[in-house]
């Protein structure tokens, strides 16, 4: 037996590289426990239970615009639960009347056989849904002479009925028609594709090429004029939000079909009466896209960490930095930690400064505010500056003592690289803590892409940033996109020459549509 037995060769690795490897070991788990919790995990970056654990002192549970508590015996009781409460049809909605009564010769008493009389009624609702259906609108219009002069005059004066410019001259497109193609991409993400499957079950014979041709058209004719318009009084403000996000164009001169391109957003802060989202088609992620399209804006711009922002923008744009993607970093960090080893990390810690920033701010939100929002600034001056500067502090020291390349390491290194931007939130109380604003105005754009996957050209991806500005802009002034558009493609066309284009405004048509 002993001479089966083969001995076992010893391999000795130097210390530098075994520290090496297992430094990469332990990159690559937190990466596979990332992913994993990316593709597995929910999404919410909310914390347990919502609570803030590493802050215990008094002013943590504090609320500046509470008063003191008026005490109240109440007599206990029990509310049925309501179900369905939210699920009610709008009261305005037009009632479709259904009597069911007895024939005539049936209304007689089983027992006596004397006439049955109406003692009661009892009645149900339901909703009805009426498909959409198109119809054909024929205009004919009217054209008037004169008898008399038609016997007796040189001159006979022909005189036209009015009626209204067509939204596309020699087509039979109507602004409500291409107001609902607009809607169905724009709104709900629906491709031109399946827009013509759709029609094409009605019975109706119209390609995804006209349909694209209407809309190109309509977005150059009369939408752009109100896009430039609302460019115009964009740079007017003073606080911005912006972001970028991937897209692709097939047919662009130049560049293969599988290069990416970029759609640019920029929108109002919380400080504007009216919301203003826009998109910029571009074709990369370059900081002169930003610099050129703000190039009449002076203020403060919310931003991520991109580093095009901060080597490409003018002097008289000030970018703000955004905590949320940095207590993201700390999010993702956690989730490679073992759960049970998660209450006392170092991810937590950093995690819950973040989070004691965001408390900090919805207690701010209630506070009385004037034009300057002073109050917010010098509320964030008093409590949310000591967190912060914390916070650094505290990040410089861990820097010494984790693995670079780790998830913390890359969180504490992305905060301290991002800390002159981080902190410019103390610079103005109109200025925001995160740039999630512009976040959630982007993901619509997200949502489309997914369902239509890329441009064609870049001229339908240049209608498309007008489409989808129109659209949002429309959604944030209250309105719906489809009776927005409509009206839109109504008036736009028959503007008087010296009509301003800022009668077309979403706000100015607010209460008309």
């Amino acid at each position: 037996m002993k001479d089966n037995v083969k001995a076992v060769e010893t391999v000795t690795i130097p210390k530098a590289e075994y520290e090496s490897m297992k430094q990469q070991l332990a990159w690559l788990m937190e990466q596979l426990k990332l992913s994993r919790q990316q593709r597995f995990g929910a999404s919410s970056e909310k914390s347990a239970n919502g609570q803030v654990n590493f802050f215990n002192e008094a002013e943590t549970a504090a609320d500046l615009s509470a008063a003191e508590p008026e005490l109240e015996e109440v007599k206990a009781y029990r509310r049925k639960k309501s179900r369905g409460a939210a699920d009610r049809p709008p009261p305005d909605l037009p009632v479709e009347i259904i009597e069911h009564e007895l024939p005539e010769g049936e209304r007689l008493c089983p027992d006596c056989g004397g006439p049955l009389h109406v003692m009661g009624r009892e009645t149900r609702e339901e909703l009805k849904i009426i498909p959409a259906k198109a119809v054909i609108i024929r205009h004919v219009q009217h054209v008037y002479a004169c008898r008399n002069c038609e016997e007796n005059a040189e001159r006979v004066p022909i005189i036209k009925a009015a009626m209204p410019q067509p939204v596309i001259k020699g087509s039979f497109s109507s602004p409500e028609t291409i107001a609902y193609i607009a809607a169905q991409k724009f709104v709900m993400g629906i491709p031109l594709y399946r827009q013509e499957q759709e029609w094409e079950r009605s019975g109706i014979h119209l390609s995804r090429q006209t349909m694209s041709n209407w809309l190109i058209r309509c977005a150059e004719d009369w939408l752009k004029p109100i896009y430039d318009r609302l460019h115009q009084l964009l740079c007017a403000r003073e606080v911005l939000h912006g972001d970028e996000t991937v897209v692709r164009v097939l047919r662009e001169p130049g560049r293969e079909a599988q290069s990416l391109s970029y759609m640019w957003l920029y929108r109002t802060s919380g400080d504007a009466v009216h919301p203003i989202v826009l998109y910029d088609y571009q074709t990369s992620r370059l900081g002169e896209h930003p610099a050129a399209f703000l190039r009449d804006f002076k203020g403060f711009l919310h931003t991520d960490g991109h580093d095009e922002y901060h080597r490409k923008l003018p002097e008289a744009i000030i970018v703000v930095g955004c905590w949320a993607h940095c207590r993201r970093k700390f999010h993702e960090a956690l989730t490679a930690v073992q759960k049970k080893d998660r209450a006392d990390s170092e991810s937590m810690r950093g995690k819950q400064f973040c989070d004691r920033l965001f408390s900090l701010e919805r207690e701010y939100a209630v506070l009385p505010t004037d034009e300057n929002f002073k109050a917010r600034r010098l509320a964030r001056g008093e409590r949310s500056k000591p967190v912060m500067d914390a916070f650094f502090d505290w990040a410089a020291k861990v820097e010494k003592v984790i693995l670079p390349k780790s998830l913390l390491g890359e969180a504490v290194r992305y905060a301290l690289n991002q800390r002159l931007w981080l902190e410019r939130v103390l610079l103005d109380g109109r200025l925001e803590l995160s740039n999630n604003r512009a976040e959630r105005s982007i993901k619509p754009f997200v949502i489309g892409r997914k369902n239509w996957l890329f441009n064609n050209t870049p001229k339908g991806a240049n209608a498309s940033a007008v489409m989808y500005s129109i659209v949002e802009t429309a959604k944030e002034n209250g309105l719906i996109p489809l009776e927005y558009l409509s009206e839109v493609f109504r008036k736009a066309p028959n503007l008087p020459t010296d009509g301003s284009i800022d009668s077309l405004l979403p706000w100015n048509l607010k209460g008309h549509v």
